[in-house]
């Protein structure tokens, strides 16, 4: 009788850590999938030297014209973009310290919980702690820190500065030598 009560902890039990392991599988295909997208976008870059390429900065002849040009070049330099976004984030971190103080203390926590997770893990009036919700009991901790040290208006400088640059890139860039070629010329009679 004893035993049937026993395999049903067991079964219980391994049930309990099979489910405690599929996010940790999950976040592992998140962090591949992600993996492999980076490295996808590393290689879909056009060279530098093409894409800083100043001959080809032209202005476009009509509105049509510029819609074209804005299309094929996010289309053909979309790896680019990301990079140039990349790079325009960390500028606003390293010319803003209490914010890199703010994003260095917030991933410090979170590499600290995952550590500690691996060990044990976190009770809190005897309620057990998922990983997913010791990181947001860190991000709501963060908050006010992110919120005095101005990450509101750093994330709508980098969106602003953004899209400025990579339309101004989109826009004058020259995709095509013989672009005013094809453009269609009306003449009223």
């Amino acid at each position: 009788m004893d035993s049937k009560p026993q395999e049903a902890e067991v079964i219980l039990s391994k049930s309990q850590d099979s489910d405690s392991e599929s996010p940790m599988k999950k976040g592992m295909a998140l962090s591949s999938s992600s993996r492999e997208w980076l490295q996808k976008t590393r290689e879909n870059i056009q060279p530098w030297n093409s894409f800083f390429d100043m001959r080809k900065l032209k202005m476009p002849s009509s509105m049509s014209q510029s819609t074209k040009r804005v299309v094929k070049n996010i289309e053909q330099f979309q790896s680019n973009y990301f990079f140039v976004f990349i790079v325009l984030i960390l500028y606003c971190l390293l010319t803003s310290p209490l914010l890199l103080i703010a994003v260095a203390v917030s991933l410090g926590a979170c590499y600290i919980i995952s550590l500690r997770n691996a060990e044990h893990r976190f009770h809190i009036f005897g309620h057990e702690l998922t990983l997913a919700q010791q990181y947001g009991i860190v991000s709501v901790i963060s908050f006010p820190l992110f919120y005095m040290a101005g990450a509101g208006s750093a994330v709508f400088w980098v969106l602003g500065a953004s899209f400025f640059f990579i339309m101004l890139h989109a826009i004058f860039y020259s995709v095509e030598r013989n672009e005013e070629v094809f453009d269609l010329q009306i003449e009223t009679v």
